[in-house]
């Protein structure tokens, strides 16, 4: 997405890049979940991935390194997609990625079709990091003042990253709402230098 110009409007909008290796293979697999009437069990299932490597520092080794023979990936996908009970177009679609040795990028390719399956919704999709897993209560009243902020529905993709220390850093679009405390005290440390020099 090219940068604002000044004075332009700071809303987030409904575009959804699909620019680039993610984008062509998660548009192509939205796709597909169109004409099949699969959008929501396909997003699920990516959904369901997308914990997996969340919960599993080796998984996203595997899926990471380009060291690991492109055979022994293709069958370790293959039992944790049988294990994790993934399968259909969604199984088929994540071993041709294992076996185009595109799968380091799988997780852009999952954000890319949940803003697509957002957007055939109506809904906006926010990226929201936090330094703790949030409970049910506070995604609710996230996605409220959001909604309120937006005029529209909003899907929450959430992360956790201890390293920003508290707070939360969220994206809507192009747009950036950062109230971490690792920013607060990296602005107030320019701010205190700024004040020396």
């Amino acid at each position: 997405m090219r940068p604002k110009a000044r004075g332009e409007s700071d809303v987030a909008t409904d575009e959804t890049s699909v620019d680039g290796v993610a984008g062509r293979y998660a548009s192509a697999l939205f796709e597909l979940a169109k004409e099949s009437s699969n959008i929501e069990g396909i997003e699920s299932d990516l959904v369901n991935f997308q914990s997996l490597l969340d919960e599993s520092p080796d998984l996203v080794r595997l899926v990471r390194s380009p060291v690991i023979a492109a055979d022994d990936q293709e069958k370790a996908m293959a039992a944790i997609l049988d294990r994790a009970g993934i399968g259909g177009l969604t199984a088929n679609f994540l071993k041709l990625v294992t076996a185009n040795r595109r799968l380091f990028v799988i997780q852009d390719m999952i954000k890319v079709y949940r803003s697509l399956a957002a957007k055939a919704r109506g809904e906006i999709t926010a990226e929201v990091t936090s330094a703790f897993a949030l409970n049910d209560e506070q995604i609710s009243a996230l996605k409220e003042t959001l909604k309120a902020s937006v005029g529209k529905d909003v899907t929450l993709q959430s992360r956790v990253d201890p390293s920003i220390l508290g707070g939360l850093i969220v994206k809507v679009g192009s747009r950036m709402i950062d109230s971490s405390l690792k920013t607060k005290l990296q602005n107030m440390k320019t701010a205190l230098n700024g004040a020396g020099a």
